[in-house]
């Protein structure tokens, strides 16, 4: 079980590290912090670069935590909050990845929500440090405030597109 968790957390955690180093920067693929932006304002948001720092700084800290194993209830948590933000935007597209739908999204809110749940195992800096098992009224309230600060960052940074924005949006879905 332990082995289990530890390649759950080390593939999950790089991954959704690894999303956040292409919001902000040119590494693994991404289209630096003016790419990053650019892909905020595309989707919707206000603040593009704010927006694209808060992400990607986000996306990283909660990837190595869970990477790591260290508080893991928040990392899930702070995971969980980035990418439900992600599977958002991505849902208009449906839910398979080939439609750049919101699949892959939901799978790492599941997993991040199925770590805080399992706790990171034995090999984990929660374990060394003394705080696992987590208990549950710390893990229920992080499963939940994650989605929910993800779906309320929708709303609040959300701009309605403008009237350009819209008419491309009504020729790019005909």
């Amino acid at each position: 079980m332990n082995a289990g968790l530890l390649v759950l957390r080390l593939v999950a955690g790089l991954l959704i590290a690894g999303h956040g180093v292409q919001k902000v920067s040119f590494r693994l693929g991404g289209h630096g912090l003016a790419g990053g932006t650019e892909e905020f304002r595309d989707d919707g948001f206000r603040g593009g670069r704010l927006t694209a720092i808060v992400a990607g700084a986000s996306q990283i800290g909660a990837g190595l935590f869970l990477t790591a194993g260290l508080l893991t209830p928040l990392a899930a948590m702070a995971a969980m909050g980035v990418m439900t933000v992600a599977g958002t935007v991505k849902r208009p597209k449906g839910l398979w990845v080939q439609n750049d739908g919101y699949e892959y999204p939901m799978v790492l809110v599941v997993v991040s929500a199925a770590l805080a749940l399992t706790g990171p195992g034995r090999w984990s800096l929660d374990q060394v440090l003394g705080v696992t098992p987590w208990p549950l009224w710390v893990v229920l309230p992080a499963i939940v405030v994650g989605p929910v600060s993800g779906l309320l960052t929708r709303v609040v940074l959300h701009r309605p597109p403008t009237a350009t924005e819209g008419k491309q949006y009504a020729q790019a879905a005909e």
